[in-house]
């Protein structure tokens, strides 16, 4: 008789992670810590979450601001799988070889947009360089299916940086997200040891090629402080996103996931966060959100609301 043992339990979620040494995790200040979620809303939202079979970033990624979403009903739908093919040094999703997509995934991530009400849905997804155009239509489908059952939902995508995917961003935006985000993540200086698998000006062209193609689409990007980066670089940062006609900027504190994640170097001061938003503003972008707990789809119905009213300003409707 053959035994046949499942390891895939036994499976660390940072393979590549397990032999780094540990570092010393600093104790979170006062301004950052955040109540821990549990009231009636969080728990049916977590219910629609489970019942449709969806994976949501707000988890995988360990958000401190869940509690205060999920209460609200807002949730960030991650597709194409739980498993990344990336390993940044930050980030706490699951690293590996993903598993085929979900034909049903669209349809049932447009069902749960419809049972939660949402009037602005975020859809992100892990990199999925194992697909020719990663993952590009799997996105634009997941759209499709949004808009059919859900019309008056405005609907922001977070994409990964499709490198090396010719004609994969056209897919996207061919599908007309409302607000199209890639992020950043941290200062060109930091992409060796943080992002190895991505490259900072790309992700600048990206952004740049989105308005290119169409120029009513919002465009956003989001960066982590307290990796070590110097604040000239920030402030270089903000003017190539500029230079790319990028909207809206947000900033928030890197939290360090586990001992063995990229180790965070301090804790960066609310007024710290206050300056940024200022020089930002002055910069030109429509919205700028800057503070330790802000996240890249935090409050993003309000902000795309904001978004719109500041561009309507600024064109002097």
């Amino acid at each position: 008789m053959v035994t046949l043992i499942d390891t895939s339990a036994a499976r660390p979620r940072h393979p590549e992670k397990v032999n780094r040494p540990d570092s010393v995790v600093l104790r979170k200040p006062d301004w950052i810590r955040v109540k821990a979620p549990g009231s009636p809303v969080y728990n049916e939202t977590r219910k629609i979450v489970r019942e449709n079979n969806l994976v949501t970033v707000c988890e995988e990624a360990g958000c401190p601001n869940i509690g205060e979403c999920w209460s609200k009903k807002h949730a960030t739908m991650m597709i194409m799988g739980e498993i990344c093919t990336r390993a940044c040094a930050f980030c706490n999703v699951r690293t590996g070889m993903p598993g085929p997509l979900d034909p049903r995934e669209p349809e049932n991530v447009a069902i749960a947009v419809e049972k939660l009400g949402l009037e602005h849905v975020v859809i992100t997804s892990v990199d999925r360089d194992d697909l020719a155009d990663g993952g590009a239509r799997h996105f634009a489908d997941v759209i499709f299916a949004i808009r059919a059952r859900n019309p008056r939902t405005t609907i922001e995508v977070l994409t990964p940086d499709f490198l090396r995917k010719d004609g994969a961003l056209e897919i996207v935006v061919a599908a007309r997200p409302d607000v199209f985000n890639h992020n950043l993540e941290t200062v060109p200086s930091k992409y060796l040891k943080v992002r190895p698998g991505a490259r900072y000006f790309h992700s600048i062209r990206l952004l740049q090629r989105v308005k290119e193609i169409d120029p009513s689409i919002f465009t956003k990007s989001g960066i982590m402080v307290g990796l070590g980066e110097e604040r000239n670089e920030v402030l270089q940062l903000m003017d190539d996103l500029r230079s790319a006609d990028v909207d809206f900027l947000t900033i928030g504190q890197y939290l360090q996931p586990t001992k063995k994640h990229y180790p965070l170097q301090r804790f960066v001061t609310p007024e710290e966060f206050k300056s940024f938003a200022t020089v930002a503003t002055a910069k030109g972008f429509l919205l700028v959100s800057s503070s330790p707990l802000t996240r890249s789809s935090h409050h993003a119905g309000e902000d795309f609301a904001r978004l719109k009213a500041n561009r309507q300003a600024r064109l002097g409707y």
